[in-house]
């Protein structure tokens, strides 16, 4: 057996980066998915001024349908669902896998066999020591409904090795099979073995994990209430994104159902709430200017421009290409958002901190702006002036503004283009029908593997359409890669090929917005709200 105890991993990757002289350089959209983040810039650091007790009160935008999270991968199930639940595996603040129910793990010479060492003495909910029969029920229920490893994980065999070792047994290797189980999209969360073994189709119906706080009651449409688990065992590690020690300093924590943002904005001005998840742009002025608020800025994804592909003028490739150099992304992105504070210029579809991942591979072709380019390509592809339709909804100002700014680019290198205004969820019935548009703007969460980006794989059938045998070829290669720098090499290889195929524009990664009481200390965001290490001055 060879060990790949992340910790171990981490120690060398901090050596090698120290020796390098290096000083550390979702698949989801808007509306349907949560948001993605690292550190937030705003929020206060708890360690000075914690305090236990009292009730953190969240003003939060959707009610989830359930909160078993191995069910759906639906945002409000995933934010307020990980408070109750924990995985053998999680992501630290670079996006690097790290172990949290398991103690640590290691894989087989021929990578087909993980053998997980559980931590000892960890407590359900329901008071109840966590053993291997309950990760082994709670895996395989989370392996059937998982839509990220019907590839990876396709025949894998969870088996009890003793009371507290669990190995999984895979048809084939893969470098992704961590990554999966730390995904917070869809979560392999450990739940009692009778709760996983009864749960039907729609998810468990009794809440019980090992997490910080325990689940109380649920008022439909008016909230969900979370209290303090006292026997929790945190581990002592220092925080690091969704890794290291998670204390749960307040009493109780409410997550209200707010759907109306004034509404959600009013309360936390009035101080019926503590924080407000989903802050428009427009509003973040008022917020700023109120005395005893401000606003947490995290990274979220990217903005993009999504292409026809199945028909019309961007099947062909030179035609995506003209508009690739006629797009001066820096405008778009500033059109959209304004606030310099709001936008990063940046190639990846991985964040610089996601070092598994990270490549600027294609950055060339990145932003070239050169309008006698784009008019050269565009003539080759025969375009005789047709009409070209965007897309667009006035529901997310900020994608309404880069439709308006492509449309005014495209027109100077001659094409024909016109807005079609629906409110979102038109615009997502209809971008299905690939008769009735030529491009669509989005935005996309920053994700764990390149398999989430559902634009990328031919199979997925998402709308655009994207057919690259190239592009395929590449994510089956990096699914059955043995390493993860193997991995990763390919997945710059895939980057490369995004910038030259062009099945979307990557215009930039842009940040979201939540509002804070300044009572609030140590609240940050990171793939959605972490309330745990989060304390409220009375």
């Amino acid at each position: 057996m060879k060990i790949k105890s992340m910790y171990l991993f981490m120690f060398v990757l901090a050596l090698a980066l120290v020796a390098a002289g290096c000083s550390g350089d979702s698949p989801s959209e808007d509306s349907s998915e949560p948001a993605s983040a690292e550190e937030s810039e705003s929020a206060g650091n708890g360690e000075e001024s914690a305090q236990s007790g009292g009730t953190l009160n969240i003003a939060y935008e959707a009610q989830p349908n359930t909160l078993d999270p191995t069910v759906t991968t639906a945002g409000a199930t995933k934010d307020m669902a990980r408070q109750i639940y924990e995985a053998l595996l999680t992501l630290n603040e670079n996006w690097e896998v790290t172990p949290q129910l398991a103690e640590s793990y290691e894989v087989s010479e021929n990578g087909k066999i993980y053998i997980f060492k559980l931590r000892q003495g960890i407590k359900f909910h329901n008071g109840d020591e966590m053993t291997a029969d309950d990760v082994v029920a709670s895996m395989e229920k989370w392996t059937d409904n998982s839509s990220l490893t019907q590839s990876i994980l396709n025949g894998a065999e969870w088996k009890k090795v003793d009371d507290y070792t669990v190995e999984l047994h895979l048809e084939k290797p893969s470098a992704l099979v961590p990554f999966s189980l730390a995904d917070q999209n869809q979560l392999a969360a450990i739940m009692p073995q009778e709760v996983a073994e009864s749960a039907g189709p729609i998810g468990a119906t009794e809440y019980i994990g090992t997490g910080p706080f325990k689940f109380v009651e649920w008022k439909q449409d008016q909230y969900i209430h979370f209290t303090r688990f006292e026997d929790y065992q945190p581990v002592s590690e220092p925080a690091s994104g969704l890794a290291g020690e998670k204390l749960a300093l307040v009493d109780d924590v409410y997550w209200h159902i707010v759907p109306d943002e004034s509404t959600r904005n009013a309360g936390l001005i009035s101080g019926q709430y503590d924080v407000v998840v989903g802050v428009s742009y427009d509003a973040i002025e008022q917020i700023e200017n109120t005395q005893g608020l401000s606003v947490d800025i995290y990274p979220y994804g990217f903005q993009m421009l999504v292409f026809n592909k199945k028909q019309g003028l961007f099947s062909d490739v030179k035609a995506r290409q003209a508009v690739n150099y006629a797009l001066d992304k820096e405008m778009v992105l500033r059109s959209s958002f304004g606030d310099e504070r709001f936008y990063t210029l940046e190639p990846s579809l991985f964040r610089p901190e996601q070092t598994d991942w990270y490549s600027d591979a294609g950055k060339e072709l990145y932003n070239p702006k050169d309008l006698d380019k784009a008019k050269q390509l565009l003539e080759e592809t025969g375009y005789n002036g047709e009409e070209i339709i965007i897309l667009t909804s006035r529901d997310y100002a900020y994608q309404y503004n880069a439709a308006v700014a492509t449309q005014q680019l495209l027109q100077e290198i001659g094409i024909n283009a016109k807005l079609d205004v629906y409110d979102w969820g038109t615009l997502l019935e209809l971008r299905s029908a690939p008769e009735v548009w030529d491009i669509f703007f989005t935005g996309w969460d920053t994700s764990v593997i390149p398999h989430q980006y559902g634009f990328l794989d031919s199979k997925a059938e998402w709308p655009g359409w994207t057919n690259s045998p190239k592009i395929d070829g590449l994510l089956s290669d990096i699914e059955s890669a043995e390493s993860q720098e193997e991995a990763k090499a390919l997945y710059a290889q895939l980057q490369q090929e995004l910038w030259e195929y062009l099945p979307i524009i990557n215009v930039g990664t842009y940040s979201k917005i939540n509002g804070i009481s300044e009572k609030v200390k140590g609240f940050r965001d990171f793939i959605g709200p972490v309330v745990w290490n989060v304390s409220v001055e009375e």
